[in-house]
This record gives structure tokens, C-alpha cells and sequence, in this order.
């Protein structure tokens, strides 16, 4: 053997070919990716959360001492409802309102006035996405903040509870569906945006509705017939009313898993709408940034 045939370089192994990752699981690193900035972000700025959760009670408590005093007016219940049975409703009311706080239709408007917008494109995610993300991180520090508050509610207006098993399990699926919800339909609302420059008239008129046909101004079981029955076919009900009855409501076992199933159309619904008008709102943007 010769000299250079012994000292000839031994070739290099092929390099490992790069592991591939599933859309999916890229989609959940992402979420994971978000709620973790959300998380560590939130806690950081605790005391200023906790100030903007105790401002947002007083809205339920005044709801809570009308309609008390108005069923001790009635001789102590109004269709079906007790003071106790109040006092639970609005202090669930509390933690579900405090899930289905999103990024709004003014988020958008200031996206893309600012520009910011135009930064955010240059990523390789549909920008909802890290908005889904970064929201759903929050929720975890507003259940271990509003623990406390319910604590007190409790203590003061003395909630009834009819809690069963399903319930809470269905409950704790139906805050994740009523988050999804909110959260498509305003993301569909705020790329109005992109045809004007204000979105606020229509979104107060959403508010509006959503106030009437949800439960969150009163239980759906207060309201006319008629008002009920188109409640059930709009999505604001299954974001407020049905979470909130999931729990004390004591529903029937159908009337959980078809309150699910609703949930899961209108995300459906949700995601396609969103996808539809994005479609047709970027194309403006491109069109009037070029």
C-alpha cells in the first residue's frame, strides 16, 4: 500500500437528512411558542392584570344585585331563578368573561394604521394565529387570578350551585369553543379594516347584539320566546350563555353535547369566514401598499 493510499482523507458520513415536521405539529409549537411569551409576560405585569379583572366585576355585580332584588321582589325567583341561583350565574359570568377577552376589530385598525401590518406579513404565519396564541397564554393567569375574586363573590352573595360532573367537564371544553368563537368573529370583524378606516359604528352594533342574544346582559331563560329562538341560530349564545348554564345551569346531557356541537359549527363557520375575507382583504392591501 502506498504512502498516499494510507493517508487518503476517510470520506465524510452523508449528512442526516433534516427531520421533518408536520404542519400540525409546526401550527401547536407555535401556540405552545405564543402562550408561553403570553404567560411569562402576564405574570410579569400581575398587579396591573389583577386591577383590570376587579374593574371588570363591577359590570356583573350590578347585574347580580337588580336582578336579586328583583326576584326578592317577586317573591324570590323570576323564571326559575333565585337570588342563589343569580349570585352563581354572575360569578361564573366573571371567569367566562374574562376567557373571551380577545384581540378586537380596534386591534386591527391600529395594526394597520401604524403599518405594523406590514411588518407582520413578512413572518410565516397567518397573523391570527399568533393573536390565537398569545390570548390563549393569557387565560392560564386569569384562572389563578380570578380564583380569589369568586372566593369573595362567594362569600358575599351566597351562589347556589347545581354542578355535576358532565357539567364541569363540558364547561371546561366550552371556555376553550366560546374563546375560538369570540375570537373568529372578531378577527373577521376587525378586516373590515382593510375597506375602512373605522371599524368602531360596527363594532358596537356586534356588542349590541351580542349583549342581547348571548346572557351576558341577563340569562337567555329572562328573555322573550322569540328572542331565545333567534339567539339559537347566531353564534353569541354559545360564547356566554351556554358556558355559564353548562355549569349551573343543570342541562340536560343532551342539551351539553348539542351546546358542544353548536360550539364546534361556529368555529368551523369562524375559521372559514376568516380565511374567505383575508383572502380578499390582503389582495386590497397589497394592491393599495404597491
Amino acid at each position: 500500500m502506498s504512502a498516499s493510499a494510507a493517508h487518503a482523507p476517510v470520506p465524510a458520513s452523508p449528512p442526516a437528512p433534516p427531520r421533518l415536521v408536520s404542519p400540525l405539529r409546526g401550527l401547536f409549537d407555535v401556540y405552545v411558542a405564543e402562550a408561553r411569551i403570553a404567560i411569562a409576560e402576564q405574570i410579569q405585569y400581575r398587579a396591573a392584570n389583577y386591577m383590570y379583572m376587579l374593574g371588570m366585576v363591577a359590570e356583573p355585580v350590578i347585574y347580580l344585585v337588580v336582578w336579586s332584588t328583583v326576584a326578592a321582589q317577586q317573591g324570590g325567583s323570576v323564571a326559575g331563578f333565585t337570588a342563589g341561583s343569580f349570585a352563581a350565574y354572575y360569578i361564573v359570568w366573571t371567569l367566562v368573561r374574562n376567557i373571551n377577552i380577545v384581540f378586537t376589530p380596534y386591534g386591527w385598525e391600529n395594526r394597520i394604521r401604524e403599518g405594523r401590518l406590514s411588518a407582520q406579513l413578512l413572518h410565516p404565519l397567518f397573523p391570527i394565529v399568533e393573536d390565537l396564541g398569545f390570548f390563549l397564554g393569557w387565560k392560564p393567569v386569569v384562572v389563578v387570578l380570578w380564583l380569589p375574586i369568586a372566593a369573595f363573590l362567594s362569600l358575599v352573595f351566597q351562589p347556589v350551585f347545581t354542578v355535576t360532573p358532565l357539567g364541569v367537564v363540558v364547561f371546561a371544553f366550552s371556555l376553550l369553543g366560546a374563546y375560538l368563537i369570540r375570537s373568529l368573529n372578531q378577527s373577521s370583524l376587525g378586516l373590515i379594516t382593510f375597506w375602512t378606516t373605522r371599524v368602531g359604528p360596527i363594532f358596537q352594533l356586534y356588542i349590541a347584539a351580542e349583549l342581547l342574544l348571548s346572557g351576558r346582559l341577563v340569562p337567555m331563560a329572562l328573555m322573550p320566546q322569540w328572542v331565545q329562538n333567534v339567539a339559537n341560530f347566531l353564534p353569541f349564545q354559545w360564547t356566554f350563555g351556554f358556558p355559564i348554564e353548562a355549569l349551573v345551569g343543570n342541562l340536560s346531557t343532551e342539551q351539553l353535547l348539542g351546546g358542544l356541537a353548536m360550539q364546534l359549527f361556529w368555529i368551523v363557520f369562524g375559521s372559514i369566514l376568516v380565511r374567505v375575507v383575508w383572502h380578499f382583504a390582503i389582495r386590497r392591501y397589497s394592491a393599495v401598499a404597491g
